[in-house]
């Protein structure tokens, strides 16, 4: 079996593949300070709690936007897997996806790893030109031509960042829940008018984002790219935008399963 890791500056998800299959996956907040030792305990009840034999895994990929934690996962998956991985635990980077996918931007190394493993599993189930939306801390568009070119995007701030602005750096604003959209656009209070603000505001800066970075792939507004969203926020935001084709929460873990299976077939 796979073992899959996606480590973000807010949460780490995890997954496990039989093949193809996804067997389950698990979703924990990123602790910096975690240990090779803390993530040891802290996997092992995991493992006991869900029937995991720790010896039926025999790969193990991971892509990582926090160096430390990076480092932590990779001392102890070297410590307590290395007698039943095939193969070493691969970490994703720019160098070892160049054969799967085109990097054309100015600093091809500074692209994050969970950018280019969502670039590829969308192009690799669709082969069309596409921007893939990841909703996490921060909010990533990533342009993906029709040839598998991943030729850059935009970053923004993610919908958490921008509420905890709202509520710590003004007087009067309240921390708010946007799961329950406002009864109406037009704010008649303030937790509605911020509601608003969030939901209608965000898709709106979707739509209109996505209109000009399409416009500029494909030279056309009539010919917009494919637009995927993923990440943790993805559901609450889409219904808010009219441009956004599908949600995937799996993208990311998919990607990794194409590029381990892809990095050692060709190896």
């Amino acid at each position: 079996m796979l073992f899959v890791i996606d480590i973000g500056n807010s949460h780490t998800v995890v997954g496990l593949f039989d093949d193809s299959s996804l067997l389950g996956q698990w979703r924990f907040k990123s602790d910096r300070d975690m240990t090779a030792d803390g993530l040891a305990v802290h996997y092992h009840s995991l493992f006991s709690m869900t029937g995991i034999d720790k010896n039926s895994i025999t790969g193990i990929v991971i892509a990582s936007v926090v160096p430390s934690l990076e480092a932590s996962w990779h001392s102890w998956c070297n410590r307590h897997f290395s007698g039943s991985l095939r193969h070493p635990v691969l970490v994703v980077s720019e160098k070892n996806v160049r054969g799967i996918i085109k990097i054309k931007t100015d600093s091809p190394q500074e692209v994050g790893a969970d950018r280019l493993v969502n670039a590829i599993a969308a192009w690799s189930q669709y082969k069309c030109n596409l921007i893939v939306i990841d909703f996490g801390t921060a909010i990533t568009f990533d342009c993906v031509t029709r040839d598998c070119a991943y030729i850059g995007g935009a970053i923004l701030p993610g919908i958490a960042i921008s509420m905890e602005a709202l509520a710590t750096r003004t007087a009067k604003l309240p921390h708010i829940d946007v799961s329950e959209p406002p009864e109406q656009i037009i704010g008649k209070n303030t937790i509605q008018a911020m509601k608003s603000g969030i939901l209608y505001g965000y898709g709106s800066m979707i739509d209109g984002l996505v209109r000009i970075l399409g416009k500029e792939m494909t030279g056309s507004e009539d010919l917009l790219p494919r637009v995927i969203a993923t990440g943790g926020m993805a559901n609450l935001i889409i219904p808010y935008s009219n441009l956004v084709a599908e949600a995937n929460s799996m993208l990311t873990l998919t990607g990794l399963r194409i590029i381990y299976n892809t990095v050692y077939q060709n190896g």
